[in-house]
């Protein structure tokens, strides 16, 4: 078992992993089809792996999880590797419930549309103290939701049902953030159980889109991409079709490039991209419909990441320089947009310009990178080679991620 309180980095996890299987190096190597040479360079961390589709070719071929491979996303200052957000229990135990056994919960439609209006924009716009504040919320949340569906009259119960959809996309979106993938795909699934039994288009690519994102996020990029094409082909807009749902087909478009991108089907990711391009005219303007911000913005946000997945980083450096975010996107949007930009300068190797971005992330969003394990990998290579012009810069976001380094600058 990995020490919980011991700062590994991701060359040090992929040999534990490789040594549990008893595999050799060279074995390892050949596996994920790169070189016994290039193997021992990746545990001796003089190699980085940054980009997702390496760290899921490593998470299938070691048999462990992409959290496995990057320490997950940590509850709190403590390095822990197994350590649970203290809110999850509860949550936990109201998901393990149908809805018919769950707490009855006196409220009208109104009133749980409000409170997920409420715990949305804390998500989205609180800096400090969002995961605690909307994590103790979500269980009544859930009672609530499904009790005002059961009593809704027939006027209010595509409210109900579209809040209650929009409430499953808030849990995995919280749960993936603290590191809960089963339980986050548990509550999207819901979610598009939920959707496709309303029989609205728009609805369920929405919620298809958060089961994409949770399937990209623990590294079933293929069963993601088809996921999202398939909705797409069923859930296109039409001429007169909303802003609303031009967004989340457009927010879909954008999700299943990502994921095609990391399932290395490059001329697929690009299609889709373009495909998100068209649909933000349509759109015309950013917007934060089914909380997805899908906009010109987000695509353009988007072109660097998919970018830098492919290699590109000096591409996709050049390109975040024409990038202009709009300050109106959600805080989580904008926050990860940086720590990408903050990756593609680390691979680079130009450590000033990490250190600058990571001293950004500290301040806009100081609750949000704590949970990143790329700036955790980030803040402790550097520690290793830190240099005086920009030492003390470093050493404040290692001790607000809670890395205390030693005399000598290492970890």
């Amino acid at each position: 078992m990995l020490n919980s309180r011991e700062l590994l980095t991701i060359g040090q996890r992929v040999k534990y992993f490789r040594e549990r299987r008893g595999l050799t190096q060279k074995a390892l190597g050949e596996l994920v089809c790169r070189t016994e040479s290039w193997q021992w360079k990746v545990e001796h961390d003089q190699l980085p792996v940054d980009r997702i589709s390496t760290l899921i070719t490593y998470s299938q071929v070691l048999r462990c999880t992409v959290e496995d491979l990057t320490g997950g996303h940590l509850s709190g200052h403590g390095t822990g590797l197994d350590t649970e957000h203290k809110h999850v229990p509860a949550i936990r135990a109201v998901m393990s419930l149908p809805p018919s056994l769950l707490p009855v919960t006196a409220g009208s439609v109104e009133d749980f549309k409000e409170g997920v209006d409420s715990a949305w924009e804390v998500y989205e716009t609180q800096a400090k103290g969002r995961y605690q504040e909307v994590g103790a919320r979500l269980p009544q949340l859930l009672c609530l939701g499904h009790a005002a569906l059961h009593g809704a009259s027939d006027a209010e119960s595509p409210v109900a049902l579209r809040q209650l959809v929009s409430l499953y996309g808030l849990f995995q979106i919280w749960l993936r953030r603290v590191g809960e993938p089963t339980l986050a795909r548990i509550a999207a699934d819901r979610g598009l159980a939920l959707a496709d039994s309303a029989g609205d288009p728009a609805l369920v690519a929405a919620a298809a889109w958060n089961l994409s994102c949770v399937l990209t996020s623990v590294g079933e990029v293929q069963d993601s991409v088809e996921l999202a094409r398939q909705t797409i082909a069923k859930c296109a807009p039409t001429e007169d079709s909303p802003v609303e749902h031009w967004s989340a087909y457009g927010a879909l478009h954008l999700q299943a490039a990502v994921a095609a991108v990391r399932a290395t089907q490059g001329p697929i990711a690009w299609d889709l991209y373009r495909g998100a391009q068209l649909a933000a005219r349509r759109v015309g303007s950013d917007r934060n419909h089914w909380h997805a911000c899908f906009g010109p913005s987000n695509v353009a946000m988007h072109e660097v990441h998919l970018t830098a997945e492919e290699g590109n980083v000096g591409e996709a450096l050049r390109l975040a320089d024409t990038v202009e975010v709009n300050p109106e996107l959600p805080l989580e949007r904008r926050t990860r947009y940086l720590i990408e930009v903050m990756n593609c300068n680390r691979i680079q190797g130009d450590d000033y310009a990490t250190v600058h971005v990571l001293g950004k992330l500290r301040k806009q969003s100081p609750e949000e990178i704590i949970f990143s394990p790329l700036v955790r990998e980030a803040v402790v290579a550097l520690l290793k080679r830190e240099k005086p012009m920009f030492r003390e810069d470093l050493r404040k976001v290692a001790a607000h991620i809670g890395i205390t380094p030693d005399r000598r600058g290492a970890p």
